[in-house]
């Protein structure tokens, strides 16, 4: 019995540890632009999930596409029905790590490397960001640029002039320990 008491306690100071190790936001901030000789395009979403393991760097992001908001309602109608199928892929996901996390902790510029998975598409990407490691806060900021031809995203001839080829990205993360 005494060997059962005390393999529940090591599981649960085990999980209690593994726990503080992790860094949560469910308000990330992921903003695109997309500029063109007629228009620009701009759209935010201010309810990006985004989870960083403390211990090794490990990143985790998952975005709700239906939660991009933009400036008129027939491109949030557009984006989501006819470009990104938001009914068939809901979420835009990226997996990843951020490299030499351990001696990032005192720096400002970091490399994430991972996959991002949009349109039901993976692709590699390396991305720039400013970072800023405490023991309370990771935070995370940058810009990456992606091209709607990598994800499967066909543009109609009709608004292939509107729409630009190649996307910018913005992020703002502000991971908090994550307490169960």
């Amino acid at each position: 019995m005494k060997i059962i008491y005390t393999l529940f306690f090591v599981l649960c100071i085990a999980n209690s540890v593994s726990a503080q190790d992790r860094f949560l936001t469910k308000s990330g901030k992921i903003t695109f632009f997309s500029s063109s000789p007629v228009e620009d395009i701009k759209a935010e979403n201010n309810q990006v999930l985004s989870i960083v393991d403390y211990s090794n760097g490990d990143m985790a992001i998952s975005i709700l596409m239906k939660s991009f908001q933009f400036d008129k309602a027939l491109m949030q109608e557009h984006f989501n029905e006819n470009y990104v199928e938001s009914d068939k892929f809901p979420k835009a996901t990226f997996k990843g790590k951020i490299q030499d996390f351990e001696n990032s902790k005192n720096t400002e510029k970091v490399t994430i490397l991972g996959a991002i998975t949009i349109h039901g598409v993976s692709k590699e990407i390396t991305i720039e960001a400013n970072s800023k490691n405490t023991k309370d806060i990771i935070a995370l900021t940058g810009v990456f640029f992606i091209k709607l031809a990598d994800f499967d995203i066909a543009i109609p001839a009709v608004v292939a002039k509107n729409i630009a080829e190649e996307i910018k990205v913005s992020f703002e993360f502000n991971h908090k320990p994550y307490k169960k």
